[in-house]
């Protein structure tokens, strides 16, 4: 018989369960429903199933947080906190090595041995706790009139990110300033993220919380002070400003600055010269920068 099969190659036929050829170039690969984990995902990582955890691990750091109480973290925080006679100890949680430490550091200390996850789950993803942990009572807030003149002091106007603060106690506590004042509304707490950045200046500078401003740097005034806002429009460079003693150097938030009351409860504004091409620092940056100038003028 005659073959009357086609000639040449011939294209199988599909059946089920076959197997897709690759795909051509510029094909479009079907979308994954709502919902779902796209192609190549591990399961649990959809959308809804990362805010439920994220919620989930929220809702259980709230319910670990203290009431009424600060909470300090991290090796130089703790440390300045547990040195302190004026911090009242409530709860203090440390690795083994994170207690070894202290008691090689000569730190009387009871704390709680607990493995770093015990500490971890109480703080945000990012905190870094070195191994210790503390509740404690938070530091009275003295007036204005228990502060001494032995060192420049720090004015806050409406400061409220808490790793600048924390920055800024840090700098406060390097050049020796007696005191910073700041609102008792529209600033940080003195606690987590704050007493972290600045790594145990909690327990060296008092910070005087008041509820009008304006009024407080009034007394300062009475009290003798003289009142230098930072500002990086005005006339006069800082170190060209006839500097004294007693001194307090008044600071503003990032963008917005000074406020008009502030700026106007100011004897005299000065600027920070800059020899680059960014004429702007970081509110922190530039109060370390300001007590430099300052504190050398002042000898």
């Amino acid at each position: 018989m005659r073959d009357r099969s086609p000639k040449g190659p011939t294209k199988p036929n599909a059946s089920p369960g076959a197997k897709p050829g690759p795909t051509k170039p510029g094909a479009t690969q079907p979308r994954a429903k709502p919902g779902t984990t796209q192609p190549g995902a591990k399961p649990g990582t959809t959308h809804e199933q990362r805010d439920r955890r994220e919620r989930f691990e929220r809702a259980r750091r709230e319910s670990l947080r203290p009431e009424n109480l600060s909470v300090l973290y991290g090796w130089h925080t703790v440390k300045a906190a547990l040195e302190n006679p004026d911090r009242k100890v409530h709860r203090l949680l440390a690795t083994e090595n994170a207690a070894r430490r202290l008691a090689e550091e000569g730190i009387v200390a009871t704390p709680d041995i607990v493995r770093p996850g015990a500490i971890a789950e109480r703080l945000e993803p990012d905190a870094v706790h070195q191994g210790l942990y503390l509740e404690a009572s938070p530091l009275p807030s003295p007036d204005v009139s228990d502060i001494t003149e032995d060192g420049p002091v720090l004015v806050l106007d409406h400061i409220t990110d808490p790793h600048n603060v924390g920055a800024i106690l840090r700098t406060a506590a390097a050049f020796g300033v007696t005191a910073i004042v700041t609102t008792a509304r529209h600033s940080p707490e003195a606690t987590g993220s704050l007493a972290k950045a600045a790594s145990g200046a909690l327990e060296y500078v008092p910070i005087v919380a008041v509820q009008n401003l304006a009024r407080a740097m009034t007394e300062l005034k009475e009290r003798g002070y003289l009142l230098v806002g930072l500002d990086s429009s005005a006339e006069t460079e800082l170190s060209a400003l006839p500097l004294r003693s007693p001194l307090a150097l008044v600071l503003g938030a990032e963008g917005k600055g000074l406020r008009q009351l502030t700026q106007e409860s100011c004897e005299h504004l000065g600027r920070l010269d800059l020899p680059g091409r960014i004429k702007s620092l970081n509110v922190s940056n530039a109060a370390a920068l300001a007590l430099y100038v300052a504190t050398r003028r002042l000898g």
